[in-house]
């Protein structure tokens, strides 16, 4: 197990849900951003450090089934998956490190990440996971992201993080996506306290490299991509 994976796993198998910052009963402003859209019901969707998050359960409750949650965290999954009982089948599980992760190309319409970004600091990891969005997200589909704010903490969870405004965020992943729709959120925490969070939504920019990308549905994910 990597020391990221230890970090994380250690965190969630030793705390409930009002036990860490994070948490909120939903993702309000995710929620309403994703809802502008108008999706189609068989849009796909990936939740990228998903941890235990009701994001999943609100997208099933709003029709969509080709969901999938990725986090390195194996007990996060798992306490979300029981959460959902039997629904829970209906999500795609993936207890992977993002950079270990096998994700196919131009699948997805939405990747959504709410607090996994802020936390790369290294300019080589920061590029990697720009890169892996725009293979993974198709020509025209969308990237929802959430960073701490400039004012918002210097530090979560024992780490240090990187802040952003919308436009430094949204310079992180040009030219690949363009900048659709920004907002800030002042989330409070269980334990009182607001932490300032930068909302993005971006729109990946098509061109004919992407025709590269397009998403075979007769090959998708090994047996083994995934968590059952």
């Amino acid at each position: 197990m990597s020391i990221r994976a230890h970090h994380w796993q250690d965190i969630y198998a030793k705390s409930d849900e009002s036990q860490v910052s994070w948490y909120r009963p939903h993702l309000d402003t995710s929620l309403r951003l994703i809802d502008g859209l108008k999706l189609p019901a068989d849009s796909s969707f990936i939740d990228v450090g998903a941890g235990r998050s009701t994001l999943v359960d609100d997208l099933l409750a709003r029709g969509f089934r080709d969901i999938t949650a990725l986090d390195v965290s194996a007990a996060a999954l798992a306490q979300a998956r029981r959460r959902l009982g039997l629904s829970g089948d209906l999500v795609r599980w993936m207890n992977y490190d993002l950079f270990d992760a096998k994700l196919p190309a131009g699948r997805y319409d939405l990747w959504h990440d709410r607090a996994v970004f802020h936390f790369l600091v290294n300019e080589k990891e920061q590029a990697g996971y720009a890169e892996l969005a725009a293979q993974c997200v198709r020509g025209g589909g969308h990237l929802l992201i959430a960073t701490f704010a400039p004012d918002g903490p210097e530090r979560c969870s024992n780490m240090t993080v990187r802040r952003y405004d919308a436009a430094s965020l949204a310079a992180r992943f040009a030219p690949a996506f363009e900048p659709v729709a920004e907002e800030r959120e002042q989330h409070r925490t269980p334990m009182g306290s607001v932490q300032p969070f930068t909302y993005l939504l971006l729109r990946r920019v098509g061109s004919e490299a992407d025709s590269e990308l397009e998403f075979d549905p007769d090959r998708d994910f090994e047996p083994n991509d995934y968590i059952e």
